[in-house]
């Protein structure tokens, strides 16, 4: 009988390459193995240094500032433990700031998920020139904030008779008035809320879209099948295959409202049709005045993780209520 080895022992003695047992990896292949991470490490150093030190080591450098007296400086030193905590929380103007935030997002968010839901519903219905409507709606989106709000302040919204908004409500009788300056009643939200529907409106109607495309047709050939049609196959099928994405597309909308700051700040601070004093502050604009203007650092990086801690909790809670990421049973 013929075993293994005397048939590796016969190749070998005529000669046969392949019968020849492997021995251990070669050091050319580790060498190889070396330069490939040496050449992964050289191109990502340089993003790996700027996050480190332009980042997290900058929130670090904040952290500790938080628990400094640094009025002035960025140093560290003057180590004051919780007060900075403890003054901002007994700052009027901060707590009037947090419930100013909280109105605008309650007026915003539902109107700019209805209007992005609306448009997605009308947008998936159009057979002909799909992308074009598309790409109309999703354009303001590479639009900075702080044009847009230019654009709203000097043009739209700039309280002169020949300002648009101006001549449009005169063609109903309507008299000219400061739009940025009128806050009884105030006026200025309807600025500050279409120049957000503008910016934001055609990114989640996107969202949307991509959503209502992974719906299965099935569903919609068997709903009608049944005899479903308008309001109850959107009730029934559209807007519960559309919970994950509603709720992702909330999620975004709140923290986007909660770091509102450039609309606000380049709308009412300065140049034509500013005031000297914005009648709305949010929490960031707060804090900029406080960092950047009375140079208040400790102080301003104190409210800074206020905030980050805001927004984390209420995301939290949203999910946790929502249900988000959860598998499906």
């Amino acid at each position: 009988m013929t075993t293994a080895s005397d048939t590796t022992a016969r190749a070998a003695r005529a000669g046969s390459p392949a019968a020849v047992p492997r021995g251990p990896a070669p050091a050319r292949k580790r060498r190889t193995d070396r330069r490939a991470w040496g050449a992964f490490l050289l191109l990502t150093a340089p993003v790996l240094i700027g996050l480190g030190v332009f980042k997290y080591v900058a929130i670090g450098w904040s952290l500790l500032l938080s628990f400094s007296e640094a009025e002035g400086t960025i140093a560290l030193g003057d180590w004051v433990g919780l007060d900075n905590y403890r003054r901002l929380f007994a700052d009027p103007a901060f707590g009037g700031s947090l419930v100013q935030i909280l109105l605008f997002t309650l007026a915003v968010v539902p109107v700019t998920f209805a209007s992005s839901l609306g448009l997605a519903l009308l947008v998936h219905r159009v057979r002909r020139g799909r992308a074009v409507v598309r790409t109309a709606f999703l354009i303001p989106t590479a639009v900075s904030y702080v044009v847009a709000s230019l654009l709203w302040k000097m043009s739209l919204f700039n309280g002169l008779p020949a300002g648009i908004a101006n001549t449009v409500g005169g063609w109903f009788g309507m008299e000219a008035v400061p739009w940025l300056q009128t806050t009884e009643p105030p006026l200025f939200w309807i600025a500050l809320i279409t120049l957000r529907l503008w910016l934001q409106v055609g990114f989640y109607m996107v969202l949307f879209l991509a959503g209502l495309q992974a719906v299965p047709k099935e569903l919609y050939e068997a709903a009608a099948l049944d005899g479903a049609t308008g309001w109850r196959l959107l009730r029934r099928i559209t807007l519960p295959m559309l919970r994950n994405t509603s709720v992702a597309v909330l999620m975004l909308q709140f923290i986007a409202a909660f770091q509102a700051f450039d609309e606000f700040y380049n709308l009412f601070y300065g140049g034509i049709s500013g005031t000297s004093s914005a009648p709305v502050q949010t929490p960031l604009l707060h804090l900029y005045n406080t960092a950047m203007g009375a140079q208040n650092y400790g102080l301003g990086s104190a409210g800074a993780f206020v905030l980050t801690a805001l927004i984390v909790l209420v995301t939290l809670a949203q999910g946790r209520i929502t249900g988000f990421g959860r598998g499906e049973e």
